[in-house]
């Protein structure tokens, strides 16, 4: 079924994920782990303050739902682990991976770290937050959904792709970025927010020197 309107809270924060997940950057990838693991708790946080009607007639007490939507992520993956054992569906993401993508994530967002997320982290939490959000609302096809999302937000075929010329451009031009702790290339932190401005400040940058170069022959 397509997505029901509420749940596009949950639903915008994957999108946002994959944006930042095709992107590619270290800024990217930092904010595609926040994005994914947030995801998770948000889906269950937003499933269960529904009414019963809007999530199957699925019926929680008052005491189970104080518990489950408790200030800790754990209490989110015993929820997620009951419904499917109340569904009769398999646990595709157990408890203790999803855990240790909290804790990454954890690093990144609230401890300052610049360490990078390695593949195999991106593409596990990315996983596990796609099927907590289609388990939980009925989504067949997810992935399908996302792509058709991401669709109607850039509907043009001829952004600009990352380009390592353009991010040397830009990188010996304006260097490291720092906020905090954390550090991010300039390169990085433009392609993430105007991909256009990224390709057209980086050949600005390209013609000047050009130009440079033949004034000095």
């Amino acid at each position: 079924m397509p997505v029901p309107a509420w749940v596009y809270g949950p639903f915008e924060l994957l999108v946002h994920a994959e944006t930042h997940y095709r992107a590619a950057g270290d800024f990217d990838r930092r904010m595609a782990l926040i994005s994914y693991d947030n995801s998770i708790e948000v889906s269950v946080m937003n499933y269960l303050s529904l009414n019963d009607i809007l999530r199957g007639g699925r019926q929680y007490t008052r005491a189970q739902k104080s518990q489950w939507m408790d200030n800790y992520f754990h209490t989110k993956l015993d929820f997620i682990e009951h419904e499917c054992r109340g569904r009769n569906i398999p646990i595709l993401h157990d408890k203790q991976h999803m855990t240790y993508y909290h804790s990454i994530r954890n690093g990144q967002y609230h401890d300052g770290q610049a360490a990078v997320p390695t593949n195999e982290v991106l593409s596990g939490v990315r996983s596990a937050a796609m099927w907590v959000f289609g388990m939980l609302y009925d989504i067949q096809d997810v992935q399908s959904e996302v792509d058709a999302r991401i669709s109607q937000l850039d509907p043009h075929h001829d952004l600009p792709n990352k380009s390592d010329e353009y991010d040397m451009l830009l990188d010996d031009e304006f260097g490291v970025i720092s906020f905090g702790d954390t550090s991010f290339y300039a390169s990085d932190l433009l392609f993430s927010f105007d991909r256009i401005a990224y390709r057209d400040l980086a050949l600005a940058i390209q013609a000047r020197r050009n130009g440079q170069g033949l004034e000095n022959e």
